[in-house]
């Protein structure tokens, strides 16, 4: 749950700021966690969903929540268009979560910097990156960032919750014995399996642990940078280090998701301020 209200951070002063709601809105952070934990009960892949929101988010000139935007015919298409987006879920859950806030708060800003502000140019959604992404392309990735190489490591420990798509998995090579033939039983058909087809990324895709590096340390990574990182020089020994030490793991995960959720938040006069979290 932490991993979402680490998304609280505020535009004040052209800057982001932790105490934003301190004297306008003091309960914010628990209506928020009572909202996730209450969204979670009835749907365990919640947490998941949402943090595979942000990061496709954030990674689409920055994080402005224009993701969430819903197609029109006077704004630009709706990034949901895009087959890197496919089962992108929990969007209405932003907004869900806004309209909880407003009893406690009302008079000021949206609740998440993020969903207030919108870019205006076109989508670049190519930086979203492919299912075959190695190592040395997601180091590159979150150094612009501005993330260490532990934090990089890190950040794909995401991947401990959730879910992978069959079709993310084509053209796998070199796979440990047991992790094929549970990809042969979950994805039968190869390049002819359904979109709707998946595979679990751990054993314990709802929990978040740090399951991510055993499992990859053992040769169970299933794309194929999780099965590359216990593998390569300069992210192996902070593989190894989160596999025995699940408490360093979520401090260099929160150091780390602080950077990606700051990237890239417009301030100042940049952008436009939306009432309704999927309409410009």
């Amino acid at each position: 749950m932490f991993v979402v209200l680490l998304w609280l951070d505020q535009v004040e002063g052209g800057r982001l700021s932790y105490d934003f709601y301190d004297r306008t809105c003091p309960q914010v952070e628990e209506i928020v966690r009572a909202g996730l934990q209450s969204i979670s009960l009835y749907d365990p892949s919640s947490p998941a969903a949402l943090l595979r929101l942000m990061f496709h988010d954030c990674q689409v000139q920055g994080c402005d929540a224009s993701i969430l935007i819903d197609p029109n015919d006077f704004t630009i298409p709706s990034e949901m268009g895009s087959q890197k987006n496919f089962g992108i879920r929990k969007r209405e859950s932003i907004s869900i979560l806004k309209s909880m806030r407003y009893p406690a708060g009302p008079g000021s800003e949206s609740l998440w910097a993020g969903e207030i502000r919108v870019p205006f140019p076109a989508m670049n959604l190519p930086m979203l990156p492919p299912a075959n992404l190695g190592v040395e392309g997601m180091l590159g990735v979150f150094a612009k960032k501005g993330m260490s190489i532990e934090e990089s490591v890190a950040i794909m420990g995401a991947h401990t919750l959730g879910i992978t798509h069959c079709f993310n998995l084509f053209g796998r090579t070199n796979i440990e014995a047991g992790l094929e033939m549970m990809l042969r039983l979950c994805c039968p058909m190869g390049s002819l399996t359904p979109n709707t087809s998946f595979v679990l990324n751990d054993p314990t895709a709802f929990i978040f642990d740090n399951n991510y590096y055993i499992n990859a340390v053992n040769g169970r990574g299933i794309l194929m940078v999780d099965a590359e990182l216990p593998l390569h020089p300069r992210t192996a020994p902070f593989v190894q280090r989160f596999a025995a030490d699940q408490e360093g793991f979520f401090r260099a995960f929160t150091s780390a998701f602080v950077k990606l959720s700051s990237y890239g938040v417009l301030t100042g006069d940049q952008g436009v301020i939306r009432t309704s979290c999927n309409i410009i």
